[in-house]
């Protein structure tokens, strides 16, 4: 599933893509690529501005999932579009640790949730 219509993509310089503007009232919100709202309303440069200030980096902290007995699994991001959220075990690096992937929808649902 493709982000709504009326969402407007924002890319960088370099074409990367850091989420988009929806349009709201007069002005526009800013969401980000897990599908989050991160402004209130705003005007279009304020929008872009925040954008690109708040960049990608948060797709590389910890997060956490909810699994189906309650507890909650330490994960990192692997993969975002609009289509789905893929996330794995944290697994600290180690190259020799199964690789326990997670897919969960868009936009981010609440049991994937950053690391408290």
């Amino acid at each position: 599933m493709p982000a709504p219509a009326d969402w407007i993509e924002h890319r960088r310089g370099d074409r990367e893509l850091v989420g988009w503007m929806r349009p709201e009232g007069e002005g526009f919100v800013v969401v980000d690529l897990l599908g989050r709202p991160i402004s209130p309303e705003l005007d279009w440069f304020a929008a872009e501005e925040l954008l690109d200030a708040h960049g990608i980096g948060y797709l590389a902290d910890p997060y956490e999932l909810q699994q189906p007995d309650g507890h909650w699994l330490r994960v990192r991001i692997l993969e975002v579009s609009t289509e789905r959220i893929l996330v794995k075990k944290d697994d600290w690096g180690d190259m020799s640790a199964p690789q326990l992937t997670y897919e969960v929808g868009f936009p981010i649902p609440a049991e994937l949730r950053p690391l408290a």
